[in-house]
Formats: C-alpha cells, sequence, structure tokens
C-alpha cells in the first residue's frame, strides 16, 4: 500500500472490520493509522510512498499463570485493543520510531553489537533491532516508523510484548525476512514466530539464532502465541517450550469481559522484574533438582510431569532434600505445587468446561487458579485480590487477575445484557477501596492476531 491510502479512514476501517476487528475498534485504530500517516509526512516521507501497516493486539490471559516458561499450558485470546504501526523502508541500516501520542522518537542502528536503553520504551524495539541484525543481518533496511497504543501500560495485557511483534513484523516486511534462509530454516510458521520472538525478550537462542540480553526478564512465549495465533471470538489453550495448539473454545454466546485495571503498575523491565525473574527461576531450580536427583533430562516442569517414573510424592521428597542457595525447599516446593495445580488439574477441567458450556464449574476452576496465585505464587497484591472479589460479589460468571502480578489487571467474564451496569458498580466499589489509584474499566472480546492491512 502506499502511504496516502492510510489517509482515507472508512477505507482502512473497512479493511480494519474485514480482519476481526468491531467496529468500534476498527473505527479507532482507522484514526490512530491516519495519524501515524501524517507523522511520517511531516517527517519528510511523500504520500506516493511503499508503507506497511500493521494492527497488533494486546491479550488476556484467562488461565495459565507463569506456566509458559515453565513448558505448561495457558489459556489465552488476543483483544481489539493494542498497536497500530506504519513503516516506511529506507536504504540503509538506520531505524527511527516516532510515537504519534507523544511525538517522542528514537533513532538508532540495526546493528548486533547496539546496547538498548534499559527502563524506557526504546528498550523493546532496540533489542528487537540488535537480535534482527545478529540473526538476520548485515544487510538489513532500517526506515521510519510511526506507531501508537491504547492498551494500558505495564498492567497485564502484554503492552510490552505487542510491541516487540510489531516492530519486529515491521522489520521483517521491509526485509522480506521470511525468504531470508535463516529465517526458512528455523521459523517455519507464525508459532514458531511467537517462541523465536519470546526468545528475542528473554535473550535465548532459538534453534540456529544466537541469543543475547533480551529485555532482561526470563518470560516464555505466552503473550507472543496469543498476540500472534489468536483467532477472533475464541478462546486457545495452548502449550508452551515448544508452541503447539491443543484446542481452540468459542466464547460464550451474549458474554464479554470486563477489564479491571488496578492502576498499580507492574512494569516487567522495571522495578517488579526481580519478583517476576524469581518464580522464573524457582521453576527452572525445581527442575534442576528433578534431574539432579533422577538423571533425566527432563527440559522443565511441563516434560516432567509427563515422565514415566514421575509422582507428585517423589517431586516433593526431592525439592524437601534440595539444597541452594537462594532458595529455600518450602520455596521450590511452592512452586512447584502452583504448576502442578495451574497447568495439571485447573487449565484442562477449565477448558473442557468452557467448551460445554458449563460456566458455574468453570467459574469455580478459575476461582481456585486465583487462590494458587495468591497462595503459592504469591504474586498478588491487595488491589488485584479486591478486584477479583468484587467481581464474584457483583455477578461476574468467573473472574481472575492476569499477566506476570504484582500489579496488573483482571478479568471478569460477564453477559453483554449485564456489563454496563456491572462495570459501573466495579469502578465506584473498587474506587472507593483505593481512592488513590488511577484505576480503569472497560468492555472487551476476543479478537484477530496481529496482522498486516
Amino acid at each position: 500500500m502506499l502511504l496516502s491510502d492510510l489517509l482515507d479512514p472508512d477505507a482502512v476501517r473497512d479493511r480494519l472490520t474485514r480482519a476481526g476487528l468491531p467496529p468500534e475498534a476498527a473505527r479507532t485504530h482507522a484514526a490512530r493509522l491516519g495519524e501515524a500517516a501524517r507523522a511520517l509526512h511531516h517527517e519528510g516521507e511523500r504520500p506516493d510512498r511503499p508503507a506497511h501497516a500493521f494492527f497488533v493486539p494486546g491479550r488476556i490471559e484467562v488461565l495459565g499463570k507463569h506456566t509458559d516458561y515453565a513448558g505448561g499450558g495457558s489459556l489465552v485470546c488476543a483483544v481489539p485493543q493494542g498497536f497500530v504501526l506504519v513503516a516506511v523502508p529506507h536504504a540503509g541500516p538506520n531505524l527511527r520510531l516516532t510515537e504519534t501520542t507523544t511525538g517522542e522518537a528514537v533513532a538508532f542502528p540495526l546493528a548486533p553489537n547496539l546496547l538498548p536503553r534499559a527502563d524506557h520504551w526504546a528498550n523493546y524495539p532496540m533489542t528487537v533491532a540488535m537480535r534482527v541484525a545478529m540473526n538476520f543481518g548485515p544487510k538489513l533496511l532500517g526506515g521510519r516508523i510511526a506507531f501508537s497504543g491504547d492498551l494500558p501500560r505495564a498492567a497485564g495485557m502484554s503492552s510490552s510484548s505487542a510491541f516487540v511483534v510489531a516492530v519486529f513484523l515491521a522489520l521483517s516486511a521491509m526485509n522480506d525476512l521470511e525468504a531470508h534462509p535463516a529465517f526458512a530454516e528455523n521459523i517455519p510458521d507464525r508459532m514458531a514466530l511467537a517462541q523465536y520472538l519470546g526468545s528475542v525478550e528473554n535473550g535465548r537462542p532459538f534453534g540456529a539464532l544466537a541469543g543475547d540480553r533480551g529485555v532482561g526478564t526470563f518470560g516464555g512465549s505466552e503473550d507472543h502465541t496469543a498476540i500472534l495465533c489468536s483467532k477472533a471470538g475464541a478462546l486457545r489453550h495452548f502449550a508452551y517450550a515448544p508452541v503447539r495448539l491443543l484446542r481452540t473454545a468459542a466464547l460464550p454466546e451474549g458474554y464479554v469481559f470486563g477489564i479491571g485495571v488496578s492502576g498499580v503498575v507492574a512494569e516487567k523491565a522495571g522495578a517488579a522484574r526481580a519478583r517476576y525473574n524469581r518464580a522464573a527461576l524457582l521453576a527452572g531450580e525445581a527442575a534442576a533438582a528433578w534431574r539432579a536427583a533422577t538423571g533425566d533430562d527432563a527440559p522443565h516442569l511441563g516434560a516432567i510431569l509427563t515422565r514415566p517414573g514421575f509422582t507428585p510424592e517423589r517431586m516433593r521428597r526431592i525439592l524437601a532434600a534440595h539444597t541452594h542457595p537462594d532458595f529455600a525447599p518450602a520455596d521450590l516446593t511452592a512452586r512447584f505445587e502452583h504448576f502442578l495445580e495451574e497447568h495439571g488439574r485447573l487449565l484442562p477441567a477449565a477448558v473442557e468446561a468452557l467448551a460445554s458450556g458449563d460456566l458455574g464449574t468453570f467459574g469455580r476452576l478459575v476461582d481456585a487458579s486465583q487462590t494458587g496465585a495468591e497462595r503459592l505464587l504469591d504474586n498478588q497484591i491487595p488491589e488485584t485480590i479486591t478486584l477479583v472479589r468484587l467481581a464474584r460479589e457483583l455477578g461476574a460468571r468467573a473472574a481472575s487477575a492476569f499477566g506476570a502480578g504484582f500489579g496488573g489487571s483482571v478479568w471478569a467474564l460477564l453477559p453483554e445484557a449485564e456489563a454496563e451496569p456491572f462495570l459501573a458498580q466495579w469502578r465506584q466499589r473498587y474506587r472507593h477501596a483505593f481512592p488513590d489509584h488511577t484505576s480503569r474499566f472497560f468492555l472487551t472480546r476476543p479478537g484477530p492476531a496481529a496482522f498486516e492491512l
């Protein structure tokens, strides 16, 4: 497409609607894509320049708290909120990004020795640029990118991972990376791409593609999978390490999600990083204890649960006897118990209940997941606990905190006919309990995966 094509809001809205976005979201994102195109024009790009335009969503983690990096599963969906991005390629390896809402811009080369800026939004595109240069360089095109997003920041809806995906998709399109031999050999489909982009964030290698420092978190690929592989109107059960789709279940007819953003920022690249990473390190050390005691080569807890010699009792004995300078046996055991309950029992039963339309059972299983996060995972705060409690008291069929934890948001499953009055009461009661927080409440539903217009 040409840059000028994005200045026709009706035509862009129609494209977004055909891709699966609901009408209101399509109107909003069409306007924002027009703003991005105008920002690039003001920076000197001609209206007749070829351009790439993308919508990249955030996500809701319905179930599967801190399971993906440990080889577990989760139930997820994309949402109609997310990033829009417009990219114009240029000869030469320099990239400039402009956030259209604030006008803030950053510029840097596509280079494998790039040093990303910590604790700034530039950390994410710079990390992507560094890894792309390392894995697919050296003859890469840079260009200008204008973007904006309507996801609440650091609220559990994967704004950071959506940004990573958006920048990668732009660089991929500008450089036709899918035709690169290293891409074709290592990234055969979108699920593999999701796992690769998870490795871009956490710094690990992927196949023959070398890793580096990442953004500073030890996460997995759940967010990237939901962003790249979701289906409008549906929830999907994925397993990870490697990524595979296990089941798709439609959102029950006539239901929507209410989202309550607590107002407590859970910035994985900022203050909450150490607590987030500790949960990942505990899961990794529990798996290491199993390997040391048994001689097994299982790479993670998810694989251990499938081993012929595994029993929960045997694992508990191993962890009780395991010594580590940073992790007490009780902490390792609690981390294992949470994974066993969340991934091994609650998740498959909840997916089955949802698929069969048994929302009563689904709600009770989600309640148990929330209790496990509070008691075993220890990643909940008074605000998210209160949001869940209020949602259930007000009649939500199910409700849970989601995302990394230590702040963030809660989803509530609601009949659409009751959603607006529910949201008003939920907002009022939460703000009465926490009047100093900048909270946010809105309705959403499962949306399409990331796409190029």
